[in-house]
C-alpha cells in the first residue's frame, strides 16, 4: 500500500522535476562539474598531486601522454628509482603528507611511527568487527572508522597537526580493519574457519596485508612488491576525484577527520568510482570463457566489436579498463603496473594469460581507432584486477584495498585545504523551475 502510493506519487511528480539538458547550456551551468569539452571544472588549487592527460593551448584541448606527479615528483621516477623492497607506498605517504623526499633517518622514524599505529584499540576487533560482521566490506569499513572516533580522547579536534596524527593513525589501521572485516564476513556468511593474524611490526603495509589475509601467512618478495606498487599507484589522483573532493567538502564544514574519511569511503563504494577493476575482471573472465587463451586476432577483434555493438557481456557497449576522464593517450599507472604484473605472472606460471591481456589491449586500441577515428588508452583498472587475482586477493577486497591506498591522499588534501582555505565549500545552483501560488489545502 505504502510503496504503491509512493510509486504513483513519484511518477506524478516527474513533470515538476524534469530538467532538460539544454538548460545547462542556456544558463552556462557545468553539469557534473564538467566543461563542454569534458574537462573538469577547476574548483581549487593544490600542491599535493597533478594528473596530466591533456594541455589546453589558446583554448584548444591537445592530448598528451599521461603523467602523474606526487608533490612534483614524477610517479615513474618514484617507482623505477625506488630501491628494491616493499616500502615504496610508505615513502609516497611521506611525500604526499610533507611535500619532500625524506632522508634515510627521517624515513626510518616515519616507518616506526606508522608501524606503532598498526595496533587496533583494546576490544575494537571483537566489538566492532567480529561481533558485527557485514556482507558489504565497504560499509563495515565505514562503520569501523566511525567507531575509532569513540576511542579518541579529542575526536573533534580539527586543528591541522592533530588531524595529521589522527589521519595517519586511521591509514595505518585500515589494512587490519579490512582483513579482519573480510575474515569475519567469510566466517559468518560462508561458514569458513576463522583465523586472525595480528599485524607484524616488522612488515611493511603491503607485506602485512598479505600476511594477515593468508592462513599460512606466506608470501613471496615479488608478490609483496606488486601489492606495494598497487598501493603506491592508487595513493592519490589529484583533488578532483570524487572521493577526495568529498573528503574536502565534508571537512570544510569543520567536522572531524573520522566523518570525512567515512564519507570518502562511501563515495568510493560507488561502482562509477571504485569498482572499475571488478568490472574489468568480470569482463575478461567472460571473454576468456568464450575465446580461451587464443592469439587469433580475428577472434579477439570479433569479441571487441560485439562488445562495442552491445552484443556481448553486459550489453553496455563499454570496454571496461579503457578510457579515462583525464588521461587521453596513456595512463602512466597502467604502464608501470604492466611491468610488475609480468614478473609475478612469470613466477606464478600465468604468462599466457598476461600475454592475452597485452594482445587484447593492443587490439582494443586498433578497433576503436578504426571504428571511431579516436585513440583510446587502457587505464590502471585494466591490469589492477589481474594483479589482485594473481595475488589471490578476492574481488570483495578490490575496492577496500583502494580505500587503504587512497586514505593518505584524502588526508593530504584535507590538511592542505585546512591550511589555505578555511571557508565552507558551497557551490551554487540555478533554479529553473516555475513559481507557483500556494493554495490552501481545503481549497485543493
Amino acid at each position: 500500500m505504502m510503496e504503491n502510493f509512493l510509486a504513483q506519487t513519484f511518477g506524478k511528480s516527474q513533470v515538476y522535476t524534469d530538467i532538460k539538458n539544454k538548460l545547462f547550456k542556456e544558463y552556462d551551468v557545468k553539469k557534473g562539474l564538467r566543461n563542454e569539452d569534458g574537462t573538469g571544472v577547476r574548483v581549487g588549487l593544490t600542491k599535493v598531486s597533478d594528473v596530466v592527460g591533456y594541455e589546453v593551448v589558446d583554448g584548444v584541448k591537445n592530448n598528451v601522454p599521461g603523467s602523474l606527479y606526487y608533490r612534483g615528483y614524477n610517479i615513474n621516477d618514484i617507482v623505477n628509482e625506488h630501491p628494491e623492497g616493499t616500502t615504496g607506498y610508505e615513502e609516497v605517504m611521506f611525500i604526499l603528507l610533507f611535500g619532500y623526499l625524506p632522508s634515510k633517518k627521517e624515513f626510518e622514524k616515519f616507518l616506526k611511527i606508522i608501524r606503532d599505529m598498526y595496533t587496533l584499540p583494546d576490544d575494537f576487533l571483537e566489538a566492532s568487527l567480529l561481533r558485527m560482521p557485514g556482507n558489504n566490506l565497504m560499509n563495515v569499513m565505514q562503520r569501523a572508522v566511525l567507531n575509532l572516533y569513540t576511542y579518541d580522547d579529542e575526536p573533534d579536534n580539527v586543528e591541522v597537526f592533530p588531524t595529521l596524527v589522527k589521519g595517519l593513525s586511521i591509514a595505518s589501521k585500515l589494512p587490519a580493519i579490512m582483513c579482519y572485516a573480510y575474515h569475519s564476513k567469510m566466517h559468518y556468511y560462508n561458514r569458513e574457519s576463522l583465523f586472525i593474524h595480528y599485524s607484524n611490526p616488522e612488515y611493511s603495509i603491503a607485506e602485512n596485508i598479505l600476511y594477515m589475509l593468508r592462513a599460512d601467512k606466506l608470501f613471496t618478495s615479488k608478490e609483496a612488491a606488486l601489492l606495494d606498487t598497487l598501493l603506491l599507484l592508487h595513493a592519490d589522483h589529484g583533488g578532483g576525484n570524487n572521493s577526495t573532493f568529498t573528503n574536502v567538502v565534508v571537512s570544510s564544514t569543520g567536522t572531524d577527520i573520522y566523518s570525512s574519511i567515512t564519507a570518502s569511503i562511501g563515495s568510493l563504494k560507488g561502482p562509477k568510482h571504485g569498482g572499475a577493476n571488478i568490472s574489468v575482471t568480470n569482463m575478461m573472465r567472460c571473454i576468456l570463457d568464450e575465446t580461451g587463451y587464443t592469439d587469433d586476432e580475428t577472434v579477439i577483434c570479433d569479441i571487441i566489436n560485439r562488445i562495442l555493438d552491445k552484443d556481448f557481456y553486459d550489453q553496455s557497449g563499454l570496454i571496461y579498463g579503457f578510457g579515462h576522464a583525464v588521461y587521453t593517450i596513456s595512463d602512466p599507472r597502467a604502464e608501470l603496473l604492466k611491468k610488475f604484473c609480468r614478473e609475478v605472472a612469470q613466477e606464478k606460471d600465468r604468462l599466457r594469460e598476461y600475454e592475452f591481456y597485452l594482445l587484447f589491449e593492443e587490439l582494443v586500441k586498433k578497433v576503436v581507432l578504426e571504428r571511431k577515428g579516436t585513440t583510446i588508452a587502457n587505464n590502471v583498472d585494466y591490469y589492477s584486477g589481474f594483479a589482485y587475482e594473481m595475488l589471490n586477493i578476492p574481488k570483495e577486497l578490490f575496492t577496500p584495498l583502494f580505500v587503504c591506498a587512497r586514505c593518505v591522499g584524502w588526508l593530504a588534501h584535507n590538511i592542505e585545504n585546512k591550511l589555505y582555505d578555511g571557508r565552507i565549500m558551497r557551490p551554487a545552483t540555478k533554479y529553473v523551475g516555475q513559481f507557483n501560488e500556494y493554495i490552501k489545502i481545503k481549497e485543493r
